[in-house]
């Protein structure tokens, strides 16, 4: 039997299909014997003993590790934050600066740590220390002693009680001039005069008041700020009897003379005193907590009541001055004594907040405050006009049943209650009580990242 018949190759015996003789025309073709396969065999599996994997299959069937992150994920946050653990001189100030930007103890377990704290200690502890250089080492802060920064809160009210003094003593004064003299100076202007030099320089007093000692403002203030503190404090000396005269339907500018509610203003210059007081009181104790504390919520659970305190003793404190000056002035009553009381605490919380790096918030309250009163005096004036009468309805039935005070000092009690409520979150976290930065003044960190 030859190859060709029994289909022996060079890998073995192939069997090949039977043919039969053609004896003659077949009308149906034979059918396919059913041990043949139709189609190729398939070749044994690479794990079987008998094949020899090679090097490339080896290879591609060895399933590769997928790395889904680095092998150490504090790394990341080490660049991404250099500078800010550069320049730390505690755990505190970076744990401070990652809470600022975010990093709540949730973010902190994705980095394998326990909260915020433990991870500013190993971000402190990895970091080299920047160092400022020889030939210009960074300037020490002045510090002021107590008795210096008692003296510089005292002064505004000294300032405002020795003027409304001079102010009073020039009224009763008689002419230093013959009255024959046309020309010559009247009463009236040079009380005047009296009490415009006296404003200016209790505006002086207060502005180095809020730009030195516990009041002073972390980052600078928006410019909108300044006017309406101006506005409000404009509102609190003669607000009051420009409501009466517009619901009167007056005033009569051919013999106006203003009414001053000169207790009122004194009373929250004095003010100045205990709230830069409750500010620094509030500012040492929750340093402590924060040096204290393992992690946010107990530091927002123990700074909460140092808050509420610190609120409540200036609470305590604006009555009784306002009381006692509106006595002593002869400007007393209920009504001044809660509109003083309002206003005093509107500003003590809008400074607090701009003194923890919330400027935006602190010149919300006041701005608030200011569009209420303008509203109050508006609708006043345009109840005048035909057909405009029921919009000074709401600001005639305050004052016919509460007095004139009693349209500021809601005012400023809402915008107040607003402050008190965003400050027990904001002022809770661990960015509000960090050290002040060194270098120039930058913008504030976004607000977003806080209540």
């Amino acid at each position: 039997m030859t190859t060709a018949e029994t289909g022996t190759g060079p890998t073995g015996p192939t069997p090949q299909p039977r043919t039969q003789p053609q004896a003659g025309p077949q009308p149906h073709p034979s059918p396919q014997p059913l041990t043949w396969p139709t189609r190729p065999a398939q070749e044994p599996p690479a794990s079987t003993p008998t094949s020899t994997p090679s090097p490339t299959s080896t290879t591609t069937s060895t399933p590769i590790p997928t790395r889904h992150g680095p092998a150490d994920p504090v790394k990341t946050l080490m660049h991404r934050h250099r500078t800010l653990c550069e320049l730390a001189v505690d755990p505190m100030e970076i744990a401070a600066g990652l809470e600022a930007h975010g990093v709540t103890d949730r973010t902190a377990a994705r980095f394998r740590h326990r909260d915020v704290f433990s991870l500013a200690e190993e971000l402190y502890a990895r970091v080299p220390r920047a160092e400022a250089p020889p030939d210009a080492p960074a300037p020490e802060p002045v510090r002021h002693g107590r008795g210096v920064r008692a003296a510089l809160h005292l002064l505004p009210g000294a300032l405002c009680a020795v003027t409304m003094a001079a102010v009073a003593a020039t009224a009763d004064a008689p002419t230093p001039v013959p009255t024959d003299w046309v020309d010559a100076p009247s009463t009236s202007v040079i009380r005047t005069a009296v009490a415009a030099a006296g404003a200016c320089l209790v505006i002086l007093a207060l502005r180095l008041c809020v730009r030195h000692g516990p009041l002073r403002a972390r980052y600078p203030s928006a410019r909108t700020a300044g006017l309406w503190t101006c506005w409000l404090a404009g509102y609190a000396l003669c607000g009051d009897w420009l409501l009466r005269q517009l619901l009167a339907g007056g005033p009569d500018l051919s013999s106006v003379r203003p009414q001053f509610a000169t207790g009122t203003v004194l009373a929250l210059t004095c003010a100045v005193v205990p709230a830069a007081w409750c500010a620094h009181w509030f500012a040492v104790r929750a340093r402590r907590r924060l040096a204290d504390s393992r992690s946010l919520t107990v530091f927002g659970s123990r700074v909460r009541p140092l808050l509420l305190v610190a609120v409540t003793m200036q609470l305590a404190t604006l009555p009784a001055l306002s009381a006692a000056v509106g006595a002593a002035v002869g400007d007393g009553g209920a009504g001044p004594v809660a509109a003083a009381t309002a206003l005093g605490l509107l500003f003590f919380l809008a400074r607090l907040l701009a003194r923890h790096g919330f400027p935006a918030a602190a010149a919300a309250g006041p701005a608030a405050a200011v569009a209420l009163e303008a509203a109050a005096l508006a609708s006043a004036a345009a109840a005048r006009l035909p057909g405009l009468a029921p919009l000074g309805k709401p600001a005639e039935a305050a004052v016919t049943l509460l007095g004139p005070p009693a349209v500021p000092a809601v005012a400023c009690a809402l915008p107040a209650v607003g402050l008190l409520l965003y400050a027990l979150r904001a002022l809770t976290g661990a960015s509000a009580h960090a050290p002040d930065p060194v270098a120039a003044p930058a913008a504030p960190p976004a607000e977003a990242d806080r209540p």
